[in-house]
């Protein structure tokens, strides 16, 4: 299944930060409970990884009013192999 890494912005606020931190958690959703979160570090954004069918599904997890602020990226891993591979084809 594709893996993708949610990442949503947030004002700076303390009051804001408390407010969207109370969204997730009062959301009932494994996903939301468990956001990583970069306030206390000045980084004003919750993360979360999951894995979900497709960039649609990511998005539909967070809150429909952070929606339009959240940046959905797909994640990969790469071989060994496939590196190598793309670096023979490629050499000059």
């Amino acid at each position: 299944m594709p893996k993708f890494l949610i990442e949503v912005p947030h004002e700076a606020e303390t009051v804001a930060c408390a407010r969207v931190v109370d969204v997730f958690l009062k959301s009932g959703s494994h996903f939301l409970s468990n956001a990583e979160w970069g306030c206390r570090d000045k980084d004003h954004k919750a993360w979360l990884m999951v894995d979900v069918g497709s960039k649609d599904e990511a998005l539909r997890i967070v809150p429909p009013a952070f929606r339009d602020r959240a940046k959905i990226t797909g994640l990969n891993r790469f071989s060994m192999e496939e590196i190598q591979d793309i670096l023979d084809r490629h050499r000059s």
